[in-house]
């Protein structure tokens, strides 16, 4: 008689017939342990939900500017900084409650907004092509890398008198600046992380009948997803920093303008509400930027 097949079952060898072998309590228990794993540790501990890991988040990330606060609350009212250069929290928000009744600083915010997210789409669009074409043509590197490292070279406030020569003083030129500064982050890395793009993936792409653009933007930008996001971020950083440029000189309106005005008045108070309220906004912004990156990670991820 032919010997009955062996069936390996966990550590134990089952002989029989040709059916197949009966569950093992051991493995069951064992595969209810690694079931459990998606909710628990290796330590048997539950693991925190998503609410409650980002409610800790935000608790730790508000330690440091807690402690900021009352260390500029200290500084200001036990003398330690005098106070026509440290002034009080609570002058800040004076200043704050003044400007928004009066409806200037809800203004400031509107229109340095509406620079940088205009001039952040303009330079992003163009700094996407420009990087596609530069990281998949060598052709095009060899004739465009050199000329743009050397422009992206050159300080934000050298390209305002340029741009004040021949755009003028209006909002082209801010937002053109503003742009450009958006520009160079997104495509150093657009450019930088094609060059790595998984050749055996475009391979795939071209025999399901993807080729040029389609190619682009079916497998090689899905594939580069972290680094456009990465460099997405650094251009809106980057926006926010040349829309000051921008502002400090020729400018009538936003927060640029109003640390520029509040230092020639002294108002140091306006000085740091304009230095605070750029902060936030740059957070909300680089959040904006989170919630993108959540969504491409969802479709292409």
């Amino acid at each position: 008689m032919a010997a009955s097949p062996e069936y390996l079952n966990g550590e134990t060898v089952v002989r029989g017939g040709s059916a197949a072998p009966s569950a093992d309590p051991q493995v069951t228990g064992e595969a209810a342990t690694l079931a459990a794993a998606g909710r628990f540790g290796s330590s048997g501990i539950q693991r925190p939900r998503a609410g409650r890991r980002a409610g800790s988040r935000a608790a730790l990330g508000a330690i440091i500017p807690l402690a900021l606060l009352a260390l500029w609350w200290a500084a200001s009212h036990l003398g330690w900084v005098p106070l026509f250069k440290l002034p009080t929290p609570e002058s800040l928000v004076v200043a704050a409650i003044d400007l928004a009744q009066r409806g200037l600083l809800w203004e400031h915010i509107g229109i340095s907004t509406q620079r940088v997210f205009l001039g952040f789409a303009i330079g992003a669009v163009a700094g996407l092509a420009l990087g596609s074409l530069v990281g998949l043509s060598r052709l095009a590197d060899g004739f465009l890398a050199a000329t743009v490292g050397a422009a992206r070279a050159v300080p934000s406030l050298a390209w305002v008198p340029l741009l004040i020569l021949y755009l003028g003083f209006g909002e082209d030129s801010k937002v053109t600046l503003v742009a450009i500064g958006a520009l160079f982050p997104v495509y150093t890395t657009v450019a930088g992380a094609l060059r790595h793009v998984d050749p055996h993936l475009v391979e795939l792409g071209r025999a399901y009948g993807f080729h040029g653009i389609r190619l682009l933007f079916t497998v090689q930008l899905p594939a580069v997803i972290p680094a456009i996001v990465s460099g997405l971020r650094l251009a809106l950083a980057q926006a926010w920093l040349f829309l000051v440029a921008a502002e400090l000189l020729g400018s009538t309106m936003g927060l640029g303008f109003l640390l520029i005005e509040s230092q020639n008045n002294g108002r140091i108070d306006r000085l740091f509400l304009a230095i605070i309220v750029l902060a936030i906004l740059g957070k909300l912004s680089d959040a904006l930027i989170g919630l993108l990156e959540r969504a491409l990670l969802a479709r292409w991820g």
